[in-house]
């Protein structure tokens, strides 16, 4: 039986919502699955992923193939990186607590990374709001501008038309 990593999709239409599971490989996509390691959602920025990385590396060890997402998925959350960590343990290059302590700080540098980037897009969005608060001010003062000019020369054109309207009542 040939076991795969891969991606059962869930959700409407417009809107994936994504299980990571362990199946065997003649099942269909979103059928009979082994067992459900983590979840993926692409709509949140960053997309959002949840995953039992020790599952992911046991089933890996046991010979599990991931699908090209779903090894895309494994490495952006460091089950691979943990799995080639316990092939240099296994091989003596380096103690356990030595392999932890390099995984720790890689998700600490990427914990870091991500962030960083949702710090980003959340002062991107703030900046963008700022200017088109500033756009609109501006698109307001020229109105009120414009008003106030309107309203000048409504009001110098008033007493000239008086006059106009009493000279022509004085001659008739």
């Amino acid at each position: 039986m040939s076991v795969k990593i891969r991606l059962q999709r869930h959700g409407k239409k417009g809107k994936p919502f994504f299980h990571i599971v362990v199946a065997d490989s003649r099942a269909r996509r979103d059928g009979k699955f082994i067992e459900k390691i983590g979840t993926y959602n692409p709509i949140t920025n960053p997309a959002t992923i949840e995953l039992n990385v020790d599952s992911a590396v046991q089933w890996l060890n046991n010979g599990a193939q991931p699908t090209d997402t779903a090894r895309a998925i494994l490495s952006y959350k460091g089950a691979l990186y943990k799995k080639h960590l316990q092939g240099g343990v296994a091989k003596g290059a380096f103690d356990q607590a030595e392999a932890d302590k390099k995984f720790n700080a890689w998700l600490e540098a990427k914990e870091a990374k991500v962030a960083g980037k949702v710090s980003g897009l959340a002062q991107a969005k703030v900046d963008a709001k700022n200017a088109a608060l500033e756009a609109e001010a501006k698109v307001n003062e020229a109105r009120i501008a414009a008003k106030k000019e309107a309203e000048e020369a409504a009001a110098q054109e008033a007493p000239a038309a008086e006059e106009e309207a009493s000279n022509d009542s004085a001659e008739a």
